[in-house]
């Protein structure tokens, strides 16, 4: 008689437990998942960026790409020329079209000197320019820091707009 109470109950809890979870779902978990991860991104063979994280997880159906755990990307020019590098806490790329996004804590420096801060910048690989509606400071060559709301530059930060700018320089009049 105690051997079938024990059974009765043991069965009884593995039937519950079956049907309150499902172990072959795997909605919203990634298809891919890396460490230490590079991926080189290319238009028409010319590598335009390398980017390196952390931790990379990849969505197939999405075409989408989720990057963290510090970001880095260099960017090149059409001959492959390193022209900057961009750092973040967090990057999303549309597989598709090569659109990236960086998120949190991004910073943008060129080989010439120009430095961008903001939290959110979005890279349009197509048109080659980066922009953001989020404020931004920016520090040029010569020291002048300027700041503002909206951005937008082709990627090497050399043809710059600040939609509404404010700042300091130490410039003088003459």
């Amino acid at each position: 008689m105690r051997v079938f109470i024990l059974l009765l109950i043991i069965n009884v809890n593995c039937s519950n437990i079956e049907h309150e979870t499902n172990i072959d779902s795997r909605e919203g978990l990634p298809d891919q998942e890396s460490w230490n991860v590079e991926i080189t991104l290319t238009d028409e063979g010319v590598m335009r960026a390398l980017v390196k994280a952390g931790h990379l997880e990849k969505y197939n159906e999405k075409n989408y790409i989720f990057l963290n755990q510090n970001v880095d990307v260099d960017f090149f020019d059409e001959q492959e020329i390193h022209t900057t590098n961009l750092k973040s806490m967090i990057a999303e790329i549309d597989e598709k079209t090569n659109f990236m996004t960086a998120i949190e804590n991004v910073v943008v420096v060129s080989d010439s000197g120009v430095t961008l801060y903001t939290d959110t910048l979005k890279w349009d690989s197509k048109k080659e320019i980066i922009y953001t509606a989020s404020p931004i400071v920016l520090t040029t060559e010569k020291n002048d820091t300027l700041y503002g709301s909206g951005f937008e530059s082709d990627v090497g930060l050399n043809h710059w707009k600040i939609l509404y700018p404010s700042g300091v320089t130490n410039q003088k009049n003459g």
